[in-house]
């Protein structure tokens, strides 16, 4: 659907990810660096994931300076909650019947960086999810699937978590880890993808 026309690094390991880039037609490779992601005291979520992104692509940015890098981070809020990626099995369910039967917010930050071109931004999109209200032996037979071991909040909307959901308000690709409207329309506005006309 898009032609890249400057080179693109995303910086995340995230299989979601990428299949979002792969699905818009885009050629990148993927470079991922560890850091620290232990929330700082009095950080709220917004603040937060806009700093998990700007610092997973940092170093990267450095390293390859005439490249583009994405990055993302993507955070479940309850109240004022942060809620991350599960410890073990039982975090898990702990974690997902504190969600039954309520709303919570999907934070996802993602940052643009070129260190050549000098820019560096970072945007923060927000999604409402309501939860139906379900028993605990639903989140326990969820967990057993390993699922959701791996993701924030403890559910994949993509996935077998969608069960759950009952309704969204806002960006559903956002839930999924990748605000797909607002990244394109960065993309676009920095030249680095165009659209792709075929027989154009």
């Amino acid at each position: 659907m898009y032609s890249l026309q400057k080179t693109l690094i995303l910086a995340s390991s995230s299989p979601r990810r990428k299949a979002f880039l792969d699905d818009l037609g885009l050629v990148y490779t993927v470079e991922v660096m560890p850091i620290d992601e232990t929330v700082l005291p009095g950080e709220d979520a917004k603040t937060f994931v806009c700093r998990m992104a700007s610092e997973k692509g940092r170093h990267i940015s450095e390293k390859n300076p005439r490249s583009w890098v994405v990055a993302a981070d993507t955070v479940v809020c309850l109240s004022d909650k942060i809620l991350g990626k599960p410890t073990d099995p039982d975090d898990a369910v702990q974690m997902l019947m504190t969600l039954s039967g309520n709303s919570h917010t999907v934070m996802t930050g993602f940052s643009l960086m070129c260190h050549e071109a000098q820019v560096h931004e970072a945007h923060v999109v927000t999604t409402k999810v309501s939860f139906t209200a379900f028993g605990k032996d639903d989140a326990r037979a969820y967990v057993a699937t390993g699922e959701p071991l791996d993701k924030a909040g403890s559910y994949g909307i993509q996935g077998l978590g969608g069960v759950f959901v009952e309704k969204i308000d806002g960006s559903y690709s956002n839930v999924v880890g990748l605000p797909l409207a607002e990244l394109v329309s960065r993309l676009e506005f920095h030249d680095i993808i165009k659209p792709h006309l075929f027989g154009g």
